[in-house]
């Protein structure tokens, strides 16, 4: 029996479906950025493809230190597979459609002194952030992960002790839902949801902040 099932959903219907409530004030490019698991056949051009990681480069960091570094894969390279193949096998099964993988690591010390830098992955998080707002301008889709085997990458890729090792994002145009396994299929066609600001945003322990 087939793990996959009939999904009459246009990419069309499936963006508005994602597409966050407008928000008076928020820009629309925050709005439409989702992470989906299904991308299309089709490959990122070079140029569209640099404009992400300029965009990363111009993220704050702590003294500048820009600790982000990226491995970027393209499928059908070696970068591409070294990174495929440290991935468990849940995101395998739908990370395989994606034209691009990318590792995220983050330098531990700060350059010019040796100290330790403790908000290097904070940094390299908030440049992965800026690429993923740029892909959205780009018409492109990114779904960051936490699930591959760290030392696997480390090791496949020679990455010294001095970093830390971040997530992998996977880049692409968007695909058909039902291109996925069926389990997948009904988070990939279900509305987002956030939690309300009062939740994360305090004037104290868990007494919300007012505004």
């Amino acid at each position: 029996m087939s793990d996959r099932t009939s999904v009459n959903v246009t990419p069309e219907e499936l963006e508005k479906t994602k597409h966050a409530p407008a928000t008076e004030g928020i820009p629309e490019l925050i709005l439409k950025r989702w992470s989906p698991r299904a991308f299309a056949d089709r490959l990122i051009p070079a140029e569209d493809l640099k404009r992400l990681f300029v965009a990363a480069s111009w993220a704050a960091s702590s003294y500048n230190e820009q600790p982000w570094r990226f491995f970027l894969g393209r499928r059908g390279d070696e970068t591409y597979k070294k990174i495929f193949n440290s991935l468990v096998e849940f995101n395998q099964s739908w990370a395989k459609s994606a034209p691009v993988l990318v590792l995220s690591i983050g330098k531990k010390t700060f350059t010019q002194n040796g100290g330790p830098n403790a908000y290097a992955l904070h940094d390299t998080g908030a440049a992965t952030a800026y690429l993923s707002l740029q892909a959205a301008a780009e018409g492109l889709h990114t779904h960051s992960m936490a699930g591959y085997d760290k030392e696997l990458a480390r090791a496949s890729f020679g990455i010294p002790s001095d970093f830390d090792m971040g997530a992998v994002t996977a880049i692409g145009y968007l695909g058909d839902p039902a291109s996925l396994p069926s389990d997948l299929q009904k988070t990939e066609l279900e509305p987002r949801k956030r939690k309300p600001v009062s939740e994360f945003v305090f004037a104290d322990w868990e007494k919300p902040a007012s505004f």
